[in-house]
């Protein structure tokens, strides 16, 4: 699998507020879904034909998938970087689905969360940062592979709240990196500097060929707020949709983002 292109100054997570995001978030979920009724439970969601119940077991795989993997022998080399792994997901996306459906149809959502929550913890207690995974796209440090479950389950928790109609919780150091490895993503894809996207509090980037800035206000800028730049990046809402919500600002001729989003495959 090539690399993708990498910014010229790589950014760092703190690996201790990682391991404490994932832990907080999964916990928020499981929260939010311990009264659910069954008709709660077989409600749809924004992600085809999935229900609550399809949706809330993908969260506890995948927050397990950090003790699967820690389970197995460290691979020898390091193939995939937290910046490879956006537009790498498209091509495990039908064994993903596959495997989601076939667990809920057996097991109860909470037990798997509460078994999920459980093993990371024991998983994480030894593990050094650097610790290489088998992962399914490839061999990932362990801290890159923290930046992916936040991400997964900041943009899950956000499926949750929409199917269920009432919020979920987002814990902030899990909504940061995803943020973060998201505009990231962006610079990589479309490398350059005549754009810059800003997402406060947690993230700026220039990306997009053409004129450097490096003086006074830029000629072309994009902000928006972190959910609504998670929602553009991940397909679940639609620049022009953003756009004409004022959720997302874009001033400039260059500004206009649609034909590089969504990135996450």
């Amino acid at each position: 699998m090539p690399p993708a292109q990498r910014r010229s100054r790589a950014r760092t997570y703190d690996a201790a507020k990682l391991r404490a995001a994932v832990a907080a978030q999964l916990t928020h979920v499981r929260e939010t879904v311990a009264g659910l009724s069954d008709e709660q439970w077989a409600l749809p969601t924004r992600l085809g034909d999935w229900t609550v119940r399809d949706l809330v077991v993908h969260i506890a795989l995948g927050a397990d998938s950090v003790r699967t993997y820690l389970a197995k022998p460290a691979p020898p080399v390091r193939e995939v970087t937290v910046l490879d792994w956006p537009s790498a997901t498209a091509a495990v996306a039908t064994a993903v689905d596959a495997r989601a459906r076939t667990v809920a149809a057996s097991t109860e959502p909470l037990e798997i969360l509460d078994r999920a929550d459980e093993r990371l913890a024991e998983a994480l207690a030894s593990a050094p940062d650097e610790r290489l995974l088998a992962a399914r796209l490839g061999a990932m440090r362990l801290d890159d592979f923290l930046v992916t479950r936040c991400v997964e389950l900041t943009v899950h928790s956000d499926d949750l709240a929409a199917a269920l109609g009432t919020a979920v919780p987002l814990d902030r150091q899990a909504l940061a990196a995803a943020t973060r490895v998201l505009a990231d993503s962006l610079a990589a894809k479309a490398p350059g500097g005549s754009v810059e996207v800003r997402i406060p509090p947690y993230a700026v980037v220039q990306c997009v060929e053409g004129p450097r800035h490096t003086r006074g206000t830029p000629p072309n800028v994009v902000e928006t707020d972190p959910l609504t730049w998670i929602r553009l990046a991940t397909g679940r809402t639609s620049w022009a949709d953003a756009l004409g919500d004022a959720a997302v600002s874009a001033s400039g001729e260059r500004a206009d983002l649609s034909a590089l989003l969504p990135l996450l495959g």
